[in-house]
């Protein structure tokens, strides 16, 4: 072997263990961050090939094996990415233009989700945005007291608001034109990290559950071990499975879009994936190009129909604000609701207990 094919074995054997080392079902913040990477290890698996192809071809076992090894890896990242590109079935169908006419902009709800980073000083930015894009629901992750008193100005437009600023960075600032008949910060799992449930009225009349959702990751500065994260959205996940009325949950989730855990919650509660057959829309990190998978979400249940979804510019934040507009559509042609699978039930009380221990 030389000193080329020993390099290729040897980010074979690197690219092949990051790529599966998430499927084990361990905690620990240094196994779940690889949860996140999957399109820039579908890169780094291609390059390696074609590194194999460019600069070897040596078909001796153990570069066969680190050949095989990537093949593996680059076929299971494109697997878990598919879903997300317009090969696949769109999970959300889309709300004909021909229908919106005067009734169905009774049944309309337009979100603006931005995770603003607290540090940030580009307020009048994300002004800009909101009056550009004149959404009902507006929906700020990671406000303090600063940023609030710097969005008064939004209180004219929205006169229902859920304000719960922070300055540990899992403030909640929740604006609506929408009249808000029910509210409630909640603390579902940590006692520092709030979450909103709203029940919203559109102008037809027709009532929407709410929940805003902004858990914390697992990382070596946020937290040692991902159960947190995963048992908050596994109570809303359950609460919702139980709703007959439309449902709608936003916010950064700190977790991907094709995390187990985050198909784990889809299956639990039932909701759909608007990003389903059309694209990632990642949304973190917005600094770093080759450094970007979708964080921010927004899943709705199957009353709902997609107008449009869009990633916004960014705002001097980490993350891309994300714009979505809904049509609440009861008529639509039923779709198959997500459902529980296997051990889902018992792995998602499992994991709710250690979160609450």
């Amino acid at each position: 072997m030389n000193p080329v094919d020993n390099f290729l074995i040897g980010y074979a054997l690197l690219i092949t263990t990051i790529s599966f080392i998430h499927l084990v079902r361990v905690d620990a913040w240094w196994i779940r961050i690889w949860d996140f990477p999957h399109l820039q290890l579908t890169v780094l698996a291609a390059v390696g090939l074609l590194g194999w192809v460019a600069l070897s071809r040596n078909t001796e076992w153990p570069m066969l094996l680190a050949v095989a090894g990537l093949v593996a890896a680059l076929v299971y990242e494109g697997w878990l990415i598919y879903p997300f590109t317009p090969l696949h079935r769109k999970e959300v169908s889309y709300f004909p233009k021909s229908k919106r006419d005067e009734s169905s902009e009774l049944n309309r709800i337009r979100i603006l989700n931005a995770n603003v980073f607290m540090e940030n000083t580009k307020c009048p930015d994300v002004m800009a945005l909101v009056e550009k894009h004149n959404p009902d629901v507006l929906m700020i992750l990671e406000a303090n007291l600063r940023w609030q008193k710097a969005l008064e100005p939004l209180e004219s437009q929205f006169p229902y608001r859920i304000l719960y600023p922070l300055e540990n960075t899992y403030g909640l600032l929740f604006y609506s034109s929408l009249p808000i008949r029910h509210q409630e910060v909640r603390f579902l799992i940590q006692d520092d990290i709030p979450s909103i449930y709203a029940q919203l009225q559109l102008k037809s009349g027709q009532l929407v559950h709410f929940y805003g959702i902004h858990p914390m990751p697992p990382s070596p500065t946020e937290h040692y071990r991902s159960t947190e994260r995963d048992a908050e959205l596994l109570v809303v996940g359950k609460e919702v499975r139980t709703m007959k009325e439309p449902v709608i949950v936003a916010g950064d989730l700190n977790d991907v879009a094709w995390s187990h855990s985050t198909r784990l919650f889809q299956r639990i509660s039932g909701l759909f994936d608007p990003r389903i057959g059309r694209g990632l829309y990642n949304t973190f990190h917005a600094k770093y190009f080759f450094l970007r998978w979708p964080l921010d979400h927004i899943f709705v249940s199957h009353h709902f129909r997609l107008r449009s979804i869009k990633r916004l510019p960014n705002c001097g934040s980490d993350h891309f604000p994300i714009l979505i507009s809904l049509a609440y559509a009861p008529e639509a042609v039923a779709r198959a609701v997500p459902q529980p699978e296997k051990d889902d039930l018992k792995e998602t009380e499992e994991i709710i207990e250690r979160a609450e221990e």
